[in-house]
């Protein structure tokens, strides 16, 4: 083989390298422009999100690379007219290429397994003053219980965590599978039923977040939403006492929910007579007469006295006189 022809066939390789190169670069800078997830509201947010730009790198270029042969090859080496009757030349395998795309996948596979063991093992770590939750789902909603060292434990369906103190989940389902999910903390497990799951989280940043299952549960998996709360540790505490103290009794005569006490209502009987008769009117209202009684006076005065009395009594028939 000359060194032209091994010129000629090097400038196809070198051309899908250097589109290659490029096209990686930019689906690189794509994936990290990209907003995947919503504001990171945990400690275990950052690292999950690292764990997912380290794939970006990684698999963009494999995607890019293998898309960018397969359109270079199909536009390059395809079939031009009047060979459409040739067959192509017999090609041996290449058993340094195959040993070399064999091993590279296999080495990134390690490298991602690894170090997301590494990140799954360091947020899952039991941390001192862990808040316990026990959440149950059921088709479809998700009730909440807080349990109480020293009392009943707190029910809710509503989600309130306290800022900065991080809180360990006891996952449970009472009917299907459902999955345990707050896209903000970035942390999920499933709830199977007959089994308790573990979850840890540590929130980082007060605000209303998504509560959602992951797992197709029924008709009405959609619907399955309620919000978290992560509040301050003052108002975090003011709901417990809240919760456990119970509804405010009906009738009670307490403050209202303005924080002004309520005003008594009048009694009739409160009231002396004499300051009754004081404040009654001294003359009864006049009721004017409405449209309609007016005319029909006025039709009345103009009507004759003959009219009025056949209109008001009407005389009775004479009797037939019998035939003799």
């Amino acid at each position: 083989m000359s060194e032209e022809t091994r010129r000629q066939e090097r400038i196809p390789v070198l051309q899908m390298v250097v589109v290659g190169v490029i096209a990686s670069a930019v689906g690189i800078a794509w994936g990290f422009a990209i907003d995947w997830f919503p504001i990171d509201a945990s400690t275990q947010a950052r690292q999950i999100d690292n764990l997912y730009d380290l794939l970006i790198v990684l698999t963009v270029p494999i995607f890019v690379g293998v898309t960018v042969i397969v359109l270079f090859c199909a536009w390059k080496f395809r079939m031009r007219p009047g060979e459409e009757h040739l067959d192509g030349p017999p090609i041996h395998g290449n058993t340094k290429l195959e040993v070399v795309w064999t091993a590279i996948p296999a080495i990134m596979l390690v490298l991602i397994c690894s170090w997301a063991y590494v990140k799954l093992t360091d947020i899952e770590e039991a941390q001192a003053g862990e808040m316990r939750v026990n959440v149950t789902g059921q088709q479809f909603a998700w009730t909440y219980e807080y349990p109480q060292a020293s009392g009943k434990p707190i029910k809710s369906t509503t989600l309130y965590l306290p800022k900065d103190r991080p809180v360990r989940f006891f996952v449970q389902a009472k009917d299907v599978l459902h999955d345990f999910w707050v896209p903000a903390f970035r942390m999920k497990i499933d709830a199977v039923p007959g089994i308790d799951t573990h979850l840890r989280v540590n929130p980082t940043l007060r605000g209303t977040f998504p509560v959602v299952c992951a797992a197709l549960c029924g008709l009405g998996h959609s619907v399955m939403r309620q919000d978290a709360h992560v509040v301050s540790k003052a108002a975090f505490d003011t709901w417990l006492r809240n919760r456990a103290r119970g509804p405010a009794p009906r009738g009670g005569g307490g403050q209202q929910a303005g924080g002004g006490a309520r005003r008594p209502r009048a009694s009739r009987c409160s009231t002396p007579p004499a300051a009754r008769r004081a404040t009654r009117s001294p003359t009864p209202r006049r009721r004017e007469p409405s449209a309609r009684t007016s005319t029909r006076r006025s039709r009345a005065r103009t009507r004759p006295s003959s009219a009025r009395r056949s209109s008001t009594r009407t005389p009775r028939s004479r009797r037939a006189t019998p035939r003799t």
